[in-house]
This record gives C-alpha cells, sequence and structure tokens, in this order.
C-alpha cells in the first residue's frame, strides 16, 4: 500500500477548518468543494449534516477519501472524479469553496475555465470561496531559500518520523514552493519523496478584477481565517464572491 507523505502533511493543518465550516453553516443548500484531496475541509463539512460534494482530478486521492469517510458521514459526502476547472452537473450550490491556496497553483486558463464553471453551478444568492497565499507578502520574500525543517509527523503505515523540509525560488511572475518529505528508518536509513507547487504571483487587484470580469461580486476580503481585513501584509488573501 502507498500513500501520499503530502496529503498526510496537510492533513494535520486545521488552522482554517471553523472558517469553512461557519460559511456552511451561513450558507443554504448543497456545498461543492473543488480539489478536495482526502477530504480534510471537506469531511468536518460533512458532519454539519449538510449535503457536501467533493471534486477532485486523482483517482488515488479519492480512493484514500472515500475509504476514511465514517458511515455518518456517507449521508451527506459525495465525491467524484471530475476537472476541477470545467466540471458540468445537473446540480446547483449554495456554497462553491476552494480551499488549501488550491486557486494560486492554476495557470490563467484554468482560472477563467474554473471561474465559468462555479459561476454556472452557483445559486443566485449563492457564496463563492477561495483562499490563497498573500501575493504581495510573497513578493517580498527573498529570491531563494535553503532548505529549512518545518515539522515531524508520524508515518502512516509504520509510525516512524517523517521529516518534512522545504525551500522556495522566487521569479517575478511565479513562486516555486518545494517540499522534501525523509521518512526516518529504524536501521537509519531514509527514504525521500519530494513534491513542488508552482503559486502565480499576479496581484491582488488583478485576482479581484479577473474575479469580476467573469460575472461576480466581490462580498468580502480577509486576510487571514479569523475574518481579519486584508493588508499588505497579511499571510492569505481570502475572498469571498456571488453572481452579479
Amino acid at each position: 500500500m502507498s500513500v501520499s507523505l503530502q496529503n498526510t502533511h496537510i492533513g494535520f493543518y486545521s488552522e482554517d477548518i471553523p472558517f469553512w465550516q461557519e460559511l456552511a453553516r451561513q450558507s443554504t443548500g448543497s456545498i461543492l468543494e473543488l480539489g478536495c484531496g482526502t477530504g480534510r475541509v471537506l469531511l468536518p463539512m460533512a458532519q454539519s449534516g449538510r449535503r457536501v460534494y467533493g471534486i477532485d482530478n486523482e483517482r488515488g486521492v479519492l480512493a484514500l477519501l472515500r475509504s476514511r469517510i465514517t458511515p455518518d458521514q456517507k449521508k451527506y459526502a459525495r465525491i467524484l472524479q471530475a476537472d476541477t476547472a470545467a466540471f458540468h452537473f445537473d446540480l446547483h450550490f449554495g456554497l462553491i469553496i476552494v480551499p488549501c491556496n488550491t486557486y494560486s497553483s492554476f495557470s490563467n486558463k484554468t482560472r477563467r475555465r474554473t471561474l465559468s464553471s462555479v459561476r454556472f453551478h452557483l445559486h443566485e444568492d449563492g457564496v463563492f470561496a477561495l483562499s490563497l497565499p498573500n501575493p504581495t507578502t510573497l513578493k517580498h520574500l527573498p529570491a531563494r531559500s535553503e532548505p529549512e525543517v518545518e515539522e515531524i509527523f508520524p508515518h502512516p503505515l509504520d509510525g516512524e518520523p517523517v521529516q518534512v523540509s522545504s525551500s522556495w525560488e522566487l521569479s517575478d511572475r511565479f513562486i516555486t514552493v518545494q517540499w522534501h518529505y525523509d521518512h526516518l528508518l529504524p536501521d537509519g536509513g531514509i527514504e525521500r519523496s519530494s513534491t513542488q507547487i508552482k503559486h502565480n504571483l499576479i496581484s491582488t487587484r488583478d485576482y479581484l478584477a479577473e474575479i469580476q470580469s467573469a460575472g461576480f461580486i466581490i462580498n468580502n476580503t480577509y486576510g487571514n481565517y479569523d475574518r481579519s481585513p486584508h493588508r499588505q501584509d497579511s499571510p492569505n488573501l481570502i475572498i469571498l464572491a456571488s453572481k452579479i
């Protein structure tokens, strides 16, 4: 059995969960998460008793998610493999979310297709919400960093420590973040797996403009999951929008 150490690592992060749960409580109708992965956000929302749909491109990730769904959650969670940028269902949703910094990793074309699909599937009084790292903050980072250990977590199969280190490289248009996962074996050996994600560094103004040009009104922007106002030095850019 193989596991994704990146998905295991992300699964330990929970700071944003109350934010998404509160949005779910404030919405009406079904909920859709784009890029649901292993269900870090989706499963807690399903516990609220609301019908929650999750779509993702990766079959293996969705198989892991399905194996984690409890009988109580199964009543409300619906998992589908689909293109997160160009999906089509005979359903409309009161809340559509793109959490986990996914939106800024999309290309310009993919973001346009995503916005079109979201608008088609959103109720007239529904809310579209997304989160990404604050591009202004990222642009002020040094051009590159050396790998630095972030944390250690137990391997999901054998319990041995997995050491997580990360680094980045910055250009005018992108920041590329690389993670190394070092599985520390009892005999002193190390099994390393690595992954990287590239985030676009277009300005906050441009992100808001492209959402508005796709037929949305910007309702709120936050700088963190405590709903503090978005500022130039905020860690996040969180956008809530509705259809015109």
